[in-house]
């Protein structure tokens, strides 16, 4: 759907990033973050924002109940960077079709994927995007942690709420991950490539990750895209058991979250757009292999409790990893039930 249908977003829940109905705090973000790291003459700030001057003390104080970093100085007042994840700059020229017709952002939640799966029950919910600037109960696949420090990095969920013939899990698992690391190219030239099912790599350390989870509850079916990616930050190896890196190391500078999650979200309704055409699963499949570090390697992987082991002969969009066993069978292992044995 356009843009233009983001006016029929539900009712945000509790804690979310904004306040309804008051665009004041959004406008003087807008100049602020177009000024981001430089500081602005409050008069300016109220003139470009069309805000009277009395009311921007408590538009910023909202900003900064948004999360948002602010100095004030003599200069006047300027926005840190990086600058947090916030739905208003998310949403700002995003125009895609179904990923992000509705964005909420959240200070702390527990998961972002189950904040995005409790909206399956709101009318028009398809596409909602969750974000959050920290996680309690952050997680990965099988029960896995996913840390991350307040603020740092892209914390986000997509819902789709299913049609009769919902896109396979192993497709969504590609799309979303393809979609991370050809948005990290985007914002900032780095050349991420991906290992089998869900992880994003950079120089051979994760860089993210993806979860996809469905549920049925009262009649209804949906998914779950949940997506951690390392923009400014990456957790110690003691913590998480191996290398991890984050984007701004490739770059030498801070990245703007806010880029990498609208850069994500239109990469993925991109992909679920073309993924809908059946046709469109080789292109899929070409745009896999063309960044996989997979494909000729030997692997363990843990498959519904067993462990197979051999070289990688193919990744497929819809039947999941084709593994050539050292027994001389061939197996194809799907995504949904599969995990590298390290």
């Amino acid at each position: 759907m356009p843009g233009s249908d983001r006016t029929s977003r539900p009712q945000p829940p509790k804690g979310a990033s904004r306040l309804p109905g008051d665009g004041r705090p959004d406008r003087l973000l807008d100049v602020l973050y177009a000024r981001r790291g430089q500081f602005v003459m409050v008069s300016e700030l109220a003139h470009g924002a069309a805000v009277a001057m009395k009311e921007v003390p408590s538009a910023l104080e909202q900003l900064r109940r948004r999360g948002h970093r602010l100095q004030t100085s003599p200069g006047g007042i300027m926005l840190e960077r990086p600058v947090v994840i916030d739905s208003h700059l998310v949403e700002h020229g995003l125009d895609t079709r179904r990923v992000g017709r509705h964005v909420l952002c959240f200070g702390v939640t527990d998961s972002t994927n189950d904040v995005a799966m409790s909206g399956a029950a709101q009318k028009d919910a398809d596409g909602l995007a969750v974000f959050a600037h920290a996680q309690r109960r952050g997680r990965g696949r099988f029960g896995r942690s996913w840390s991350s420090p307040a603020g740092a990095n892209v914390l986000m969920s997509v819902l789709l709420v299913e049609a009769p013939q919902p896109l396979p899990h192993e497709a969504l698992t590609i799309a979303a991950a393809l979609a991370v690391a050809e948005a990290a190219q985007e914002v900032c030239g780095a050349p991420c490539r991906l290992r089998w099912p869900n992880d994003v790599l950079l120089e051979g350390r994760k860089t993210a990750g993806v979860l996809v989870e469905r549920r049925r509850g009262r009649g209804q079916a949906a998914t779950v895209i949940g997506i951690g990616v390392n923009v400014n930050a990456a957790p110690p190896a003691s913590q998480i058991g191996r290398e991890a890196a984050c984007l701004a190391q490739h770059a030498g500078e801070p990245i703007e979250c806010n880029e990498v999650a609208r850069a994500v979200l239109r990469r993925l309704d991109d992909w679920l757009a073309r993924l809908a055409r059946p046709e469109e699963a080789e292109a899929l499949h070409q745009a896999w292999q063309q960044r996989c570090g997979t494909l000729g390697m030997r692997l363990r992987v843990l498959c519904d409790g067993k462990v197979y082991q051999g070289r990688v002969v193919d990744v497929s969009p819809l039947e999941g990893l084709m593994l050539s066993c050292d027994d001389g069978r061939q197996l194809h292992l799907p995504a949904e039930r599969s995990t590298v044995v390290d």
